[in-house]
């Protein structure tokens, strides 16, 4: 579900940024989504390539530490505190 934002622009940066809208095809509304969009998914990439190679510098302890075992279940003997219903 796509929001309303308003922004406030200065007179010169409004018109060169309807200019550039324009030489892209695009309305001022749609040129501004974009970058916007652009911006938030850059940062997005950055970050998980940052973790990726956190993850891959560090792989070596995270197996030596947590093992193969992806999806443990309870240690033998213990039972789930938590009740039945519980979210």
């Amino acid at each position: 579900m796509a929001k309303q934002t308003n922004i406030r622009l200065n007179d010169d940066v409004r018109a060169a940024a309807e200019d550039r809208a324009a030489r892209r095809g695009l309305s001022l509304q749609g040129y501004v989504a974009d970058l916007i969009e652009a911006d938030v998914n850059q940062s997005r990439a950055a970050f998980m390539a940052g973790a990726a190679a956190f993850l891959a510098g560090y792989a070596d302890v995270f197996e030596a530490e947590v093992g193969e075992d992806r999806y443990p279940g309870l240690p033998e003997g213990l039972k789930p505190s938590a009740p039945q219903d519980a979210a």
